[in-house]
């Protein structure tokens, strides 16, 4: 009530929260792992309704592990619960002895292969576990992240209707200990370019055709463990992939203390994503060259994140 005595006071305190709440709306997203407080996750009712399917590809899905037995089984179940007709899903772990080995034998039955045995970080366990497939379509998902309800017969069935695309990855929810959604990242139409400067396709939510996999050289550099999947992505498009996004939420990336994200981003990350853009640039850009080139793709997102905000008010499926 003191401000109603003091109507300039008043109305630059209102101001100030129109403007707050205006930089709020129109922020950037990407990039940034907790956004708000926890919430429970609610998915559209669509993504859990049978997509049908004519042939169903096979789909050849790893996850490479460590010490992660906090999450795994809920990794699992992710996926396995789908009850895609034609999965190949293989764990690799690097020997673990926390109690993850004692889940993967429950799951043993609904698995095609799984392992647990040293191995010399995630990148070579990744390599050990597609060493042992066959699917058409291919992709990774760790130990710690899920798969959202639908995803495998989603994206089987857009390979079915696009023979022309190669890659193809969507929108990511970022999620928390218990499984609460803390942000959202909404992927604008793919570009080519700006993999260049930063690599902001979510790593979960990406499948591939075998075919592009086996022109960019049929393993990942395990010279890499951090930006191994940057790395994978730019020899994709060097061998003339074909990407797209798809407008659907298809994982969810675990954001807790002990991930390796979190842990490593200041040290290794950084060395490896000045790596990768001296290889794509032959130089070593500045912080503010990298952030000129990546804003007209970040407002690109901004606009997105708009639209579905949007149709989730007026309840236009998403």
């Amino acid at each position: 009530m003191q401000d109603l005595k003091h109507p300039l006071r008043y109305f630059r305190s209102a101001g100030q929260g129109a403007r707050a709440r205006l930089r709020a709306i129109f922020a950037f997203r990407l990039g940034r792992l907790v956004q708000f407080q926890p919430q429970v996750m609610k998915l559209p009712a669509h993504y859990y309704r049978p997509v049908r399917l004519g042939k169903a590809s096979k789909i050849s899905l790893v996850t490479p592990s460590f010490g992660q037995a906090s999450y795994i089984e809920r990794t699992l179940s992710s996926v396995l619960d789908q009850n895609y007709p034609n999965l190949e899903y293989i764990v690799q772990d690097g020997g673990s002895q926390d109690g993850t080995v004692p889940v993967l034998e429950r799951y043993a039955d609904r698995l095609a292969s799984w392992e647990s045995r040293p191995d010399r970080g995630q990148s070579h366990a990744i390599n050990l576990a597609f060493a042992k497939t066959s699917g058409e379509i291919m992709g990774w998902l760790n130990s710690d992240d899920l798969l959202l309800p639908g995803t495998l017969a989603y994206v089987a069935r857009y390979f079915s209707r696009h023979p022309e695309v190669d890659v193809v990855y969507g929108h990511r929810i970022l999620i928390d200990e218990q499984d609460r959604q803390i942000g959202r990242w909404m992927m604008p139409p793919h570009d080519d370019e700006v993999l260049s400067w930063a690599d902001y396709i979510p790593q979960e939510t990406m499948f591939w055709r075998r075919s592009i996999w086996e022109k960019a050289g049929g393993q990942v550099d395990e010279s890499f463990r951090f930006a191994m999947d940057w790395d994978l992505i730019l020899r994709f498009r060097q061998a003339g992939a074909r990407f797209a996004r798809l407008p659907r939420f298809l994982g969810a990336f675990r954001i807790h203390t002990a991930q390796k994200t979190s842990a490593e981003i200041g040290s290794t990350g950084i060395q490896e994503m000045t790596r990768l853009r001296e290889r794509m640039l032959g130089r070593v850009p500045g912080d503010a060259e990298v952030w000129s080139a990546v804003r007209p793709y970040l407002r690109r997102h901004v606009f997105t994140d708009l639209v579905w905000r949007i149709r989730r008010t007026l309840r236009v499926p998403t």
